[in-house]
C-alpha cells in the first residue's frame, strides 16, 4: 500500500474513513523489515498486534465509535472478559524439537546464503527446557496494555472506583503463565491509576479455566486418543507438507529424508517465537515463503479443529461449565439491574488458555465453515473463517458486554480481540448488539442442557422413556 495513502489515513484519523481503515481486520500494515512476511500465519503462536495492526503504531489505541449502541442512553452494566495468557516461552516439548533442528542445521546444512551462515555462526540456541511455557516480558506487557485499553473502551465499568470497591473480579487458571498474566492485568490498572495502597485478590479456578483437563470423555476420546487426530497425521504425510519439507531441505542442501514434519514445525516455531518474544525477524523465517507458511498454518488449524473445535462434539461440550458460568453472571447482573440494585460484579476477568477460548467459541457457533477441515481439502479451504491466526493470538479475548438501554431493553455485545462480532444465527439483529433475551432464546437448548457432568462422563446412562 503506498505510503501517501497511510499518511492520509493518519491525517484523517478522527474521521469515519480513518477509523474504518485503521481498525479493519484485514488491513496489511506497510512493509516493515522487522516483521516477518509470514507473521500473519503464526496461528496460536502469533502476536496480538498482527490481529490488530493499528496497535503497532500505538499500543494503547482504542476506537470507542465501533461499539455503536442502538441509542445514546445505553449504558454498560457488566463485562465478562475471557482472556488467553500473554506471550510465553515454548514448552519443553517444542524446545526439544527446536534443539534437534538447530543441531542439524549446525552440523549438516551447507550453502552460501547469508541467513544460513548467520544461524551457523552467530545465532545461539538460547531456549532451554526449563522455560516450559512461562510468561515472557512481552506477555506481561500484553496484559498490562490490554487492561489499559479495556479501561478506555469501557471507562464506566473498568474504573478506579469499581476496582477499589471490589466490583472487578479476577479468576485464573493455575498455570504460572495465566497467574502471571492476571497479575500483569491488575498491575496495568494499578499503574494507570497510581494505586499503591491496596492489593487485589484473584481466584484460581481450574474447573472453569482448565475444564478440558476435568472432562473425562474429552481426555479419553480425544486428548489421549492418537486416532482422534488421523486427519492431522494424514495431512502431515500428504503432498502439501511434503513439498514444504523438500523446499526446506533444498534451502539447507541436505537429503530430503532428514527434514521431517517435526523439523518443519520446529523451524516455523523458531521464526514465530523469535518474533513474538524479541520482535526479531530472524533468519529462521527464511526457511519459508508465504506458500509454505499457509500450509504450516493449515496444519495447525487442522489440529485445533479436530482437537479443540468442530471435529468432535465433546470438544465444545467440555466447555459447558464455562458457558453456564458466563450466563449465570450475565443473568445475575440483569436481575440486580432490574431491581434497581448496584450490579455487584461489574467486571469479571477470567484468564486461561487457547484451549479455554476455542471450545467456548465453538459451542457458541463462531467460525463454523460449511465444510469440515480435512487432510484432503486444503486447496478449497483458502477462504475458511476458521483461522486460529485471526482468532487466538497471545492475549486473545472474548468480551461480553451487557447494556441497559432503558425501559427494560437489555443488550449483549460480543467482541473478539476488541472488535465487535455477531452471534452466529443472530445476524439480523441490530449491528452486533442484540437483545439479551434474544441471545438467551438462541442458546436456549444449551442453557437448558449442556450439563458438564453428563456430557463428560464416558458412558452416558440411557435416558428414561
Amino acid at each position: 500500500m503506498p505510503n501517501i495513502y497511510w499518511q492520509i489515513i493518519v491525517i484523517h484519523f478522527t474521521t469515519i474513513i480513518g477509523f474504518s481503515r485503521c481498525f479493519r481486520n484485514d488491513e496489511n500494515h506497510p512493509e516493515n523489515p522487522n516483521i516477518p512476511a509470514i507473521a500473519k500465519y503464526f496461528t496460536t503462536k502469533g502476536r496480538y498486534e498482527e490481529v490488530n495492526p493499528y496497535l503497532i503504531e500505538d499500543i494503547l489505541a482504542v476506537n470507542r465509535s465501533m461499539l455503536q449502541p442502538p441509542s445514546a442512553q445505553c449504558r454498560e452494566i457488566h463485562l465478562t472478559a475471557i482472556i488467553r495468557h500473554g506471550t510465553r516461552y515454548p514448552t519443553t516439548k517444542n524446545v526439544k524439537k527446536m534443539q534437534k533442528l538447530y543441531e542439524l542445521v549446525k552440523s549438516r546444512a551447507s550453502g552460501q546464503e547469508s541467513w544460513l551462515r548467520e544461524i551457523q555462526t552467530q545465532w545461539t540456541m538460547w531456549y532451554t527446557e526449563d522455560m516450559d511455557g512461562r510468561l515472557v516480558q512481552k506477555g506481561v506487557n500484553d496484559h498490562k496494555h490490554l487492561a489499559v485499553r479495556l479501561s478506555k473502551l469501557f471507562p464506566s465499568l473498568i474504573s478506579e472506583d469499581k476496582l477499589r470497591g471490589g466490583l472487578i473480579k479476577f479468576i485464573t487458571s493455575s498455570k504460572h503463565r495465566c497467574v502471571n498474566s492476571t497479575l500483569s492485568f491488575k498491575a496495568g490498572l494499578k499503574e494507570l491509576w497510581a494505586i499503591e495502597d491496596k492489593e487485589f485478590d484473584h481466584a484460581v479456578n481450574d474447573a472453569l479455566m482448565r475444564f478440558f483437563d476435568k472432562c473425562i470423555k474429552f481426555v479419553q476420546e480425544v486428548d489421549k486418543n492418537p486416532s482422534a487426530l488421523t486427519e492431522v497425521d494424514k495431512f502431515k504425510q500428504g503432498p502439501e507438507m511434503g513439498r514444504v519439507q523438500e523446499k526446506i531441505a533444498d534451502r539447507l542442501n541436505v537429503p530430503y529424508s532428514l527434514i521431517t514434519d517435526d523439523m518443519a514445525e520446529a523451524a516455523f516455531y523458531l521464526c514465530a517465537y523469535e518474533f513474538a518474544i524479541k520482535t526479531v525477524n530472524s533468519p529462521w523465517c527464511r526457511f519459508f515463503d508465504e506458500v509454505d507458511a499457509r500450509v504450516m498454518e493449515y496444519a495447525n488449524d487442522l489440529k485445533q479443529f479436530w482437537k479443540r473445535a468442530y471435529g468432535y462434539d465433546i470438544n465444545s461440550k467440555s466447555s459447558c461449565i464455562l458457558f453456564h458460568d458466563v450466563f449465570s453472571r450475565l443473568d445475575k447482573a440483569a436481575s440486580e439491574n432490574k431491581s434497581g440494585q448496584q450490579v455487584t460484579e461489574a467486571v469479571t476477568v477470567q484468564v486461561g488458555h487457547a484451549e479455554t477460548l476455542l471450545p467456548l467459541l465453538t459451542l457458541l457457533g463462531f467460525f463454523k465453515d460449511n465444510d469440515a477441515l480435512t487432510s484432503t481439502n486444503y486447496a478449497t479451504q483458502t477462504q475458511r473463517s476458521f483461522r486460529t491466526s485471526h482468532m487466538l493470538p497471545y492475549a486473545a479475548n472474548l468480551l461480553l458486554v451487557l447494556y441497559d438501554c432503558g425501559g427494560g431493553d437489555l443488550r449483549l455485545q460480543p467482541l473478539l480481540n476488541e472488535k465487535p462480532v455477531t452471534f452466529p444465527g443472530l445476524t439480523d439483529q441490530q449491528v452486533s448488539m442484540p437483545l439479551y433475551q434474544d441471545v438467551r432464546q438462541h442458546y436456549r437448548e444449551l442453557l437448558q442442557g449442556c450439563d458438564f457432568e453428563t456430557e463428560c462422563q464416558l458412558f452416558k446412562q440411557p435416558s428414561g422413556v
